[in-house]
């Protein structure tokens, strides 16, 4: 086999999303055998390359300097360098700095080769519970409310699991989208943490894990949100009213509120008149 000093290319390394051990014998000798590394966040990847007595040289390339960047990779590469392209965790160009530089070697005729390594929405997948022989990755839920809401109302009777990343302080929000444009019943895992020290799986229907997500404030950590496929009976004025009901139930759970008070704060959170959601409220009890 040539090394990669023999052989120029642009090697797409996977990185530990977490665990330093996660990492694999061919990305430990690429990272070695390459003339530079092009790194997110240069301070990040040298925790990682100091852990394995790495002195590769390294360069930043990220979402911020990429236009500027990329064109100056491509002549390295085209002068005989191997280059190693890795961001701070994870595998480039997943929700992540990459696919420019790709793209423009490609258009350059300069190899592109994978190196497979730790993904966060893989690792959340195989241990959620949930279907994992056809899914949708959709990256980051759009920031805005209505944004988010339109892109959840796209999922609403696919058959696939739905994963996406959610940033923290975002994530009661979305709980919240979720129960009232998806249904409370609708199951969802939240994969918190995954391969570090404090990884955490929150499993139940959409109700539940916002009332637990809310008893204990704002979830700190990466998030990898999976959303189940519809189920029979789910869509449409079913799930509104079966959200209706299940998250009344949860509010009064979680916060000791009477009917008529948890009862308003749903009719708030699914944007309803109160007595809208009485009516919900007393079809889903027929």
């Amino acid at each position: 086999m040539l090394s990669a000093s023999n052989s120029p290319s642009l090697y797409v390394v996977g990185t530990p999303i977490g665990n330093l051990e996660d990492i694999t014998l061919r990305a430990l000798r690429l990272l070695r055998e390459v003339n530079l590394i092009a790194c997110e966040d240069t301070r990040q990847t040298q925790k990682l390359l100091n852990h394995y007595e790495i002195t590769t040289p390294t360069i930043s390339y990220h979402e911020h300097n990429e236009m500027m960047r990329a064109p100056e990779l491509i002549v390295r590469l085209e002068d005989g360098e191997s280059i190693a392209l890795v961001t701070d965790a994870g595998t480039p160009g997943i929700s992540d700095p990459g696919y420019r530089l790709i793209a423009l070697a490609i258009r350059h005729h300069i190899p592109v080769v994978p190196i497979p390594g730790a993904s966060a929405f893989l690792s959340a997948l195989v241990a959620s519970g949930l279907p994992g022989e056809t899914f949708r990755f959709g990256g980051f839920l759009p920031a805005k409310a209505g944004q988010r809401r339109k892109a959840l109302d796209a999922i609403r009777e696919s058959p696939r699991t739905q994963i996406f990343y959610e940033a923290p302080h975002r994530i009661l929000e979305t709980l919240k989208d979720i129960v009232d444009v998806l249904g409370a019943s609708r199951h969802i895992v939240i994969a918190r943490e995954v391969t570090k020290l404090h990884e955490e799986f929150m499993r139940g229907t959409a109700a539940a894990v916002l009332a637990e997500a809310e008893s204990r404030g704002e979830l700190k950590g990466e998030i990898t949100l999976l959303i189940a496929h519809a189920e029979p009976g789910e869509t449409g004025a079913a799930a509104s009213r079966n959200g209706v009901r299940e998250r009344m139930q949860a509010i009064m759970q979680t916060e000791s509120l009477d009917e008529k008070a948890a009862l308003k704060r749903v009719a708030k959170e699914m944007g309803i008149s109160k007595s809208e959601a009485y009516r919900e409220l007393q079809r889903s009890r027929n």
